[in-house]
């Protein structure tokens, strides 16, 4: 008896000294963790990789050694140890907040890393990403427009060869671009049916509609008839619908978009076609074969339009 005593006090007293060591272990490993993780703020503008990395200092620069970076659409920068040349990074890729070139990289030619404010106020977590710097439409030497000088500027690394420059700020003049034509359509007597055109210009187009057969613009003096505007979606585009009420069989036809500004002019056709409840009850009733023949019903209804 006293020897079983004397082994169960052995062992309890080595379990308890080796739950001390634990113990004493896993403070010190949660201490050492609560130094080493990063906050929230060094997250975003360090990255996880650096962090790896950091600790590791950059060799002897040996340019000789640096691989040749192709296809640079954004430019070339530095590497982190600010020796090799290396691709940039595009508008809206992510990047490095702090202008390194540690773990997402350095943003290209007139772009700059920022955080989207945006994210922020619907309770996300914002990423940095690059931003061009300007907002100024570019016309290039192949007159056409470019949004601003990165879109240019990927442009012209793509196409080294074609020696492309900017000719001025601003827009290309230019003849109107119908972008989105009206289509064909058909529908069943008394319902409304709506045409739409969409259009890029520099000068901003006008835009008139006109039914085949018909010497005036519409909607004339019909009051079942009627024509909307609106700028955009784009910049330099402008919008416009055609709208019948209650379709009859006589507005049956082919209708014509027409844009135009000092540049030239363009139109786009669309024909119409209207059955009666009786007709489209018959069986044998085959639909004309138009490629782009829809019914109106599968457009949106011109509640959703912002029309000013």
């Amino acid at each position: 008896m006293p020897v079983s005593r004397e082994i169960v006090r052995m062992s309890h007293s080595t379990n308890s000294a080796s739950s001390q060591v634990t113990f004493l272990l896993l403070f010190l490993y949660c201490d050492i963790l609560s130094w080493a993780l990063p906050t929230a703020p060094e997250y975003l503008q360090r990255g996880w990789q650096r962090l790896l990395e950091e600790g590791e200092s950059c060799v002897e620069c040996r340019l000789e050694e640096c691989p040749t970076p192709r296809g640079c659409l954004a430019g070339v920068v530095r590497d982190a140890c600010d020796c090799c040349w290396e691709c940039a990074n595009l508008e809206g890729q992510i990047c490095d907040l702090d202008n390194t070139n540690h773990f997402y990289g350095k943003c290209g030619d007139h772009l700059e890393c920022r955080l989207d404010a945006g994210d922020l106020q619907h309770g996300e977590v914002p990423e940095p990403q690059c931003t061009c710097l300007s907002s100024q439409a570019i016309c290039g030497s192949d007159s056409k427009t470019y949004a601003q000088i990165c879109k240019f500027q990927e442009m012209r690394n793509s196409h080294p060869w074609a020696d492309l420059t900017m000719a001025h700020e601003g827009p290309c003049e230019s003849e109107p671009h119908i972008i989105s034509p009206p289509y064909d359509i058909w529908n069943i007597t008394g319902q409304d049916v709506i045409f739409g055109c969409e259009v890029f210009a520099y000068p901003m187009a006008s835009i008139e509609w006109r039914k085949e057969g018909l010497d005036m613009l519409l909607p004339g003096d019909d009051p079942h008839i009627s024509v909307q505007f609106r700028g955009g979606p784009q910049k330099y585009e402008v919008t416009s619908w055609l709208q019948i009420q209650a379709v009859r069989v006589t507005d049956e036809g082919t209708y014509r978009c027409y844009a135009r500004n000092k540049v030239g002019q363009v139109a786009a056709l669309a024909n119409l076609m209207v059955l009666t409840p009786d007709q489209l009850n018959l069986t044998e009733l085959v639909l004309p074969k138009m490629p782009n023949l829809r019914r109106d019903d599968d457009f949106e209804s011109d509640e959703s339009y912002d029309y000013y």
